[in-house]
């Protein structure tokens, strides 16, 4: 409960949603580059507010699905490292 604690608050504070990104520190900015929920959020506020399309939105895909391969890489790695 702790841990996920731990990763979510800053990761919700650090996405956007509550206070802009433009407002934020300049190192904090660069840290939220990290933050999958960034980009998630740039994609729903396009899709449901002003309601673009792919064509507008695919950086913003784009750094999602290279953030999950990182992770998708990074854990298959760890796992097959405890099988042995």
């Amino acid at each position: 409960m702790m841990s996920t604690f731990f990763f979510y608050f800053p990761a919700v504070l650090l996405s956007g949603f509550m206070f802009p990104i433009a407002n934020m520190p300049a190192v904090v900015q660069w840290v939220t580059y990290a933050n999958p929920l960034r980009y998630f959020l740039v994609i729903l506020r396009g899709l449901f507010l002003k309601g673009v399309g792919a064509e507008i939105l695919w950086p913003q895909m784009l750094a999602l699905g290279g953030l999950g391969a990182v992770v998708l890489t990074l854990s298959s790695l760890r796992f097959s490292k405890r099988l042995e």
